[in-house]
Order: C-alpha cells, then structure tokens, then sequence
C-alpha cells in the first residue's frame, strides 16, 4: 500500500447537464461521511462570457470543459477505502466514470497536463496585495477596470474580484500575471 498522503487531482466524466448536480452530491458525502481531509475539493472551471441574445447583452457562466469534473484527492493509501469510494463516485448519479487507461482504477492527472489544461500556472507570481485591496486589471476582456479583492486562491494562481457591471457587483477570476495593485 503506498505511504501517500498528497492529494493530487483526477477526472471523472458525467453525463451532460449533470456536472453541477454531481459536483453536489460528491461534496455533500464529503461532508457527510467526514471524509473532508480525503476528498479536498471537487472543482467545475467555469469562465463568464458575454453573450447578446435578441438585442440584449448577458454575462453567462460556461463550462470549461462540459462533461468533466476535477476532483483532488488522497487516493491509493487504503484499499478499502478507495474502493468504497470509488464506488460511491462511480455511481453518483450521472457519473459515467473515472478518466483513466484502467476504467477500475483512477489514474491522477500529471502536473503537465494540469498546466496544459490551465488549471494551474506553473510558476508562482508574487502578488503585493491582500483581500480588501483595489487593484487595476492589466489585460484580458476587462482590462483597465478598477476592481477589489474578494479572494486570493494561491494553488490556481487567481484572485476573484468584483466588477461593477450592468448596475450589479459580478464576481471574475483573473489571473495574478492579469492584475496590479492600486497605490
């Protein structure tokens, strides 16, 4: 049995319509079965987009990847263990399955592919502002906006601000490279 205590992240694919649900249901048996420190995050990568519809504009939520669901977790350290939770992952509903060679055993992604895929930057950038802070957006769709700081998620290298937009705060994720601090 390995010694290996780090999570790392896997795939698992869904039916379509169903990553939301399924996204749910796998953190709330996290929460339920205390199992919190094995399963540590369950994430959906989602970008907002601007569509125009009969004349109207609209920010809407997009699915990076349709069909897909990353989980981070502790795996392959006990049999009984990952084999009851692998089962219960499988047959979540609307799970079709884990994304590996070997269907019956999840295979963790490799940090390559991660940084392919854009879920995680490979080298870390040194931010100089904290929560609370007013920070300038240097490039991308919403650049030059003036926007503050909600969160700072150091692992995928993003900090989550609110912008102003139609009348109403909308949370948007940058990345760090993306944003400077206002003095």
């Amino acid at each position: 049995m390995p010694d290996n205590n780090e999570a790392k992240w896997y795939i698992i694919h869904t039916f379509g319509g169903y990553e939301k649900k399924v996204k749910s249901s796998i953190e709330n048996y996290a929460k339920a079965q205390d199992m919190e420190t094995i399963i540590q995050e369950v994430y959906l990568p989602t970008d907002v987009v601007v569509e125009t519809k009969n004349g109207k504009r609209k920010e809407v939520e997009k699915l990076r990847f349709p069909n897909y669901i990353f989980l981070k977790l502790v795996y392959g350290n006990n049999d009984k263990v990952d084999k009851d939770l692998w089962y219960k992952i499988r047959n979540t509903n609307g799970v079709t399955g884990f994304v590996a060679p070997d269907p019956n055993k999840p295979t963790p992604m490799s940090e390559e592919d991660l940084v392919k895929m854009g879920l995680i930057i490979p080298s870390t950038v040194e931010v100089d502002y904290r929560i609370g802070d007013l920070i300038i957006i240097t490039d991308g769709p919403f650049k030059d906006s003036k926007a503050i700081v909600k969160d700072i998620n150091e692992e995928k290298q993003q900090v989550t601000v609110r912008i102003s937009m139609f009348g109403r705060e909308t949370p948007v994720e940058i990345a760090f490279s993306d944003v400077k601090k206002l003095d």
